[in-house]
């Protein structure tokens, strides 16, 4: 007999799944200076190997909901997690660059899947009491795997080879497939539905291009022709993707959930969130480790207060939400985030760790604030039968939001360091390789025994870092203000046919093996 302890041993496995994919996005970047020696991987390989990852999700995201609607989640979860564990085992054991991108890419077709369908899988199983509190822990199991990522890749390195980092995958993987198949249960959207091919073409070419476009940007300069013609022809073919939409028979995405404000602003609101938090953990980590002299696993122990934060935030506004509505909770949420950024621009080249502890962990307080009311509210305005490409959308959102993210503020920063670091007397090539990154500048400067450009290297990546978080924390207050106009103060009355299944449908733990 099902009960509601099956649906929070669903919910485990669940942010199993969740965790693994946030894990995975980060642990690789500890690795890679071994991967440049041991595979030979040139700075171009490096790129791909991490690029390929996320482009191949960006593409599949959408597609990925709209097939889980179609032929069941949890079918669809079952076979993404078989593939994201066969591709870190081909990941561990690449012998080449080529096998090592092909692998990566197959990852982030896994994890394409993974995203959306767990959300999707949520709105099916618990009724909207439950949802925030669920939403909560697979929020907090998505972002724990992003801090954790350089602790465990550091450990994994120092006591093993690199391919390690990709294995660590493997139990989580077993475990995560153990459950889905004992505990969620299966669920269908609408499967008399017509595919949509050329929607599928449209927005996977839109989202790669633009996603592709602003890493290079990030990478490039955004007056690099290269990169802003592929953003802006991604931003084009994302434009006919929506008019093709509006005329499709059996549209991939379905524009009327944009007439509901709960599910358009909390899902862009989401999207705002994302930006702080990925551009705040762009730049922690360099500061850790070019002004701080921490190593990886160091560096990630220090990034453990955001996550402090966010499960404080989290509880906090699980109990405020049903009392104040979204609205508030979210408006404070990203307040708190702008308060923590805002502070965090004051930190200077000799700022002790409690000061950047406290401001992190501000800011992790309001994204426990502000991502799981707006996802709710997202999700909450998502049928049972449409729930898998409209949690793909929310997703896509984020994955963007993010992509942009750190390459804005990476912009900011960057051109704020190159501007401030002083190269006077150094050779050409010298000058260069500081400029390029305060990693390399700190290399130079222990190199040449210079403790005067070591001081200007690490000044100018502090004042760089300062500018990008003023950046972050008025992007946060654009959202809070968007939120207080828009946002509804709570979810309208769920429509009936968007209850979660009755009891009787979800199967009992020992019956549901398949």
């Amino acid at each position: 007999m099902a009960t509601s302890t099956s649906r929070w041993w669903a919910l485990g496995a669940l942010a199993l799944c969740t965790l693994a994919i946030g894990l995975d996005s980060t642990v690789l970047s500890v690795a890679l200076p071994t991967l440049a020696g041991d595979l030979h991987a040139t700075t171009g390989d490096l790129q791909w190997i991490t690029t390929s990852y996320l482009l191949v999700m960006a593409a599949a995201l959408l597609p990925a909901g709209m097939l889980g609607d179609r032929f069941g989640r949890k079918r669809m979860l079952v076979g993404a997690l078989v593939l994201f564990g066969v591709a870190s085992v081909a990941c561990a054991y690449a012998v080449s660059t080529g096998q090592l991108i092909a692998a990566r890419a197959a990852l982030g077709l896994g994890a394409a899947v993974l995203m959306p369908l767990t959300s999707a899988v949520l709105t099916v199983i618990f009724d909207p009491a439950e949802r925030p509190k669920a939403l909560t822990i697979w929020v907090t199991a998505s972002a724990l795997g992003i801090p954790l990522g350089p602790v465990v890749g550091g450990w994994l390195l120092d006591n093993f080879w690199w391919g390690s980092v990709f294995l660590i995958n493997v139990p989580m993987v077993l475990a995560g497939l153990i459950a889905v198949l004992l505990w969620v249960p299966e669920s269908h959207g609408d499967r008399a539905r017509r595919f949509d091919p050329l929607g599928i073409v449209l927005s996977a070419a839109g989202l790669v291009a633009l996603t592709y476009g602003v890493i290079e940007a990030g990478e490039r300069g955004w007056t690099d022709p290269r990169s802003l013609l592929t953003a802006v022809g991604g931003i084009a073919v994302l434009a006919l993707f929506l008019a093709w939409q509006r005329r499709a028979r059996a549209p991939l995405v379905d524009l009327a959930l944009f007439r509901s404000r709960a599910f358009t602003w909390g899902s862009l609101l989401a999207t705002v969130a994302s930006f702080g938090m990925f551009g705040m953990l762009f730049a922690l980590p360099q500061f850790f480790q070019a002004v701080g002299g921490n190593d990886a696993l160091g560096t990630g122990l220090r990034l453990l207060p955001v996550i402090g934060g966010l499960l404080v935030g989290a509880r906090v506004a699980g109990r405020l939400e049903p009392r104040l509505g979204a609205k508030t909770v979210v408006t404070a949420g990203l307040l708190l985030m702008a308060a923590g950024l805002f502070t965090g621009a004051t930190t200077g080249p000799g700022t002790g760790y409690g000061f950047v502890a406290a401001w992190i962990a501000v800011a992790g307080v309001g994204l426990g604030f502000t991502m799981p009311p707006a996802m709710n509210a997202a999700l909450g305005a998502l049928s049972p039968e449409r729930s898998g490409v409209g949690s793909g959308l929310i997703q896509a959102l984020r994955q963007v939001g993010g992509a942009i993210g750190v390459t804005v503020l990476g912009t900011v920063l960057n051109g704020a360091y190159r501007d401030g670091v002083d190269v006077t007397g150094l050779s050409a090539t010298a000058a260069d390789a500081v400029r390029d990154s305060a990693t390399a500048g700190v290399a130079v400067a222990g190199g040449l025994g210079d403790a005067a450009l070591l001081g200007s290297v690490q000044a100018a990546f502090t004042s760089g870092m300062d500018l990008a978080l003023v950046v972050a924390g008025g992007v946060a207050v654009a959202g809070a203000v968007l939120s207080l106009l828009f946002l509804p103060a709570r979810p309208a009355a769920p429509d009936p046919a968007s209850a979660p299944l009755p009891p009787t449908t979800l199967p009992a733990p020992a019956e549901s093996v398949v």
